[in-house]
């Protein structure tokens, strides 16, 4: 068994592996120079103080040998997987797991910010302590949790995009709720009628519909780009990512994936990607069992999504996005202390904790009516 990737999807196929009883040998091939350890935290708290930053985790536990160099190479024939450092780490089972990079507007200029790894948060964490303006260029989670940072910081903060925040997840209730705390704080959201593009070099600001908005730093949270350029030649991957189906499996035998560089494939030819947290793990856990040729302890995919709005953690558990106005609320938006719930044509409910103090558990009981 390898799996190729020390991302949260790679993490989690490895613990699954042995929860599921396989006792034989188990490699795991990572590239990160800073380890294993979850990134959630890094667009949050790592932002504003190194106390922020997330703990790697330890595989001490496990009995897996750990190759420190990323994969550069797939053969499947042979089925051996070669590394950046030389060496050919040979399979029975591959899981895939290397996640996605951080998507970036000017890579050929100096200055731009992006957040995907620990050297990126703390490269961003550094400039924010000398800056005195940010700009964000995405309104989507990750947007807006850098724009969170900088707030806390007590930064002038600008955040562009051509959606209303979250607009695309959210919906249109929620998102008015997003934007109407964003100006309650004195965020700048502008709504751009064309993309956004940095100017200078090393870069000065960025340009919005012809105007130029001058800012210290800008950060660019404009999606990310799956990492399977190493898989070319072998029908895994195209530029959308690693094609897999309900068990995670790809179109090669025994080889399955996880995380930020799959893509679903369905069974009517419908496609579509899920960059979170929950759906990694609940990936993971499937192809791990797959790798296996055991059945899976769980569905593929979990509606389970929280972000954190000016300090205001939300949290939602169920389809996405809602239409409309909510079936119900309790509480208050405009006092970030709200649960609001919305009941969909085909039975099922989505609940969203919009600054009220709900546990996970608790969200999920209630889209399930069990509260």
């Amino acid at each position: 068994m390898v799996i190729v990737g020390d991302s949260v999807a790679g993490i989690t196929a490895l613990r699954e592996v042995r929860a599921l009883g396989h006792t034989g040998p188990v490699g795991l091939i990572a590239a990160d120079p800073d380890g294993c350890y979850p990134r959630p935290p890094l667009s949050k708290k790592a932002l504003v103080d190194s106390a922020g930053d997330p703990e790697g985790w330890s595989l001490a536990d496990l009995d897996v040998d750990v190759t420190r160099s990323a994969a550069v190479r797939l053969d499947t024939e042979r089925r051996i997987v070669h590394t950046e450092g030389g060496h050919g780490v040979y399979y029975d089972a591959l899981v895939l797991a290397t996640g996605a990079r951080a998507r970036r507007l000017a890579p050929e200029r100096e200055g731009e910010f992006v957040v995907r790894t620990m050297r990126d948060a703390t490269a961003l964490r550094e400039r924010l302590s000398t800056a005195s303006s940010v700009a964000v260029i995405g309104a989507g989670f990750l947007g807006l949790e850098v724009a969170g940072a900088a707030h806390r910081r007590g930064l002038p903060v600008t955040v562009v995009d051509t959606e209303p925040p979250l607009m695309r997840v959210l919906g249109p209730f929620l998102s008015g709720a997003v934007a109407a705390r964003l100006r309650a704080a004195s965020v700048d959201v502008v709504r751009a009628t064309s993309p956004a593009v940095p100017f200078g070099d090393p870069i000065e600001g960025i340009t919005v519909d012809g105007v130029d908005i001058r800012a210290d730093v800008v950060v660019s949270c404009v999606g990310e780009i799956p990492n399977c350029e190493w898989l070319s030649g072998t029908a895994l991957a195209d530029p959308r990512g690693i094609a897999v189906d309900e068990r995670c499996a790809t179109s090669v035998p025994d080889v399955f994936a996880a995380g930020d560089v799959t893509h679903r494939r369905g069974a009517d030819g419908t496609r579509g990607r899920n960059p979170f947290w929950s759906h990694a793990v609940a990936q993971a856990k499937v192809a791990a069992a797959g790798a296996l040729g055991l059945e899976p302890r769980c569905a593929p995919h979990d509606d389970y999504f929280w972000t954190e709005i000016l300090g205001a953690p939300v949290k939602i558990v169920g389809p996405l996005p809602p239409a409309g106005a909510p079936t119900r609320v309790d509480g208050s938006l405009a006092d970030a202390s709200a649960v609001l719930e919305w009941d969909h044509a085909d039975g099922r409910r989505t609940v969203v904790a919009f600054g009220a103090k709900k546990s996970v558990g608790w969200l999920r009981r209630r889209a399930a009516d069990d509260v």
